[in-house]
């Protein structure tokens, strides 16, 4: 791989592009976002990067300070990347540029891949402000076609707070979510709320929860 390279300005935006500029970065950050994930489990979920590429992103990331490689307890011998503090302040600047991108997500494109976890980022913000205006909090499992992930907020919109994870949550869920994937991209958009969905009956909420109330009643 060629050698790194600075912007060379004492500006804070480009000492930012600095350490997560290049391509790919940013999304190896969305896949670390959802917790410690394998090597493997990274390329799975990054099509179209190659191994170099990816190999070359975590060490970066790792001498950033951004993520760390550590081995699981036995018996298993395989290595895991989770990102650190640091890496994870950059979730609210995924949630920006998930939703300045949102409208460029048109009639998925052939070649497009997806995957279900993907939209969690667009959605997250949404689902918070609901949880928020309500004081609820807790998880809520959504499943699309494509899979399902799980996001776990608090009674307050503090990106800190709030976190996602990929497939179904492990401790249960107080909510859940069912809708296709273009009522995802609406809802993501801002053209549509969960509370609205529902009554079309484009989303089925489940769960007699506080936070399941207050989605219907987005």
């Amino acid at each position: 791989m060629p050698p790194r390279r600075s912007y060379d300005q004492y500006c804070a935006a480009a000492r930012a592009l600095d350490a997560v500029g290049d391509r790919w970065t940013l999304l190896v950050v969305r896949e670390l976002l959802v917790g410690p994930r394998r090597y493997t489990d990274l390329h799975a979920d990054l099509p179209g990067v190659s191994t170099d590429v990816l190999a070359s992103r975590l060490k970066d990331m790792e001498q950033r300070g951004l993520a760390t490689r550590r081995r699981l307890p036995a018996p298993s011998a395989a290595y895991v990347y989770e990102l650190t503090g640091r890496g994870r302040q950059l979730l609210p600047v995924l949630e920006a540029l998930a939703a300045w991108g949102a409208p460029a997500l048109e009639e998925r494109r052939p070649t497009d891949a997806v995957r279900a976890h993907w939209f969690a980022l667009p959605l997250l913000r949404h689902l918070a402000a609901a949880g928020a205006g309500a004081d609820a909090e807790g998880v809520v499992e959504v499943r699309l076609d494509e899979g399902c992930f799980h996001v776990r907020l608090t009674g307050d919109q503090d990106a800190d707070a709030r976190t996602y994870g990929d497939g179904t949550a492990p401790d249960g869920a107080d909510a859940g979510l069912t809708l296709d994937a273009g009522t995802c991209v609406a809802v993501s958009r801002g053209e549509l709320t969960v509370g609205q969905g529902v009554r079309q009956g484009r989303i089925e909420v489940t769960g007699e929860s506080v936070l399941a109330k207050a989605l219907r009643e987005m």
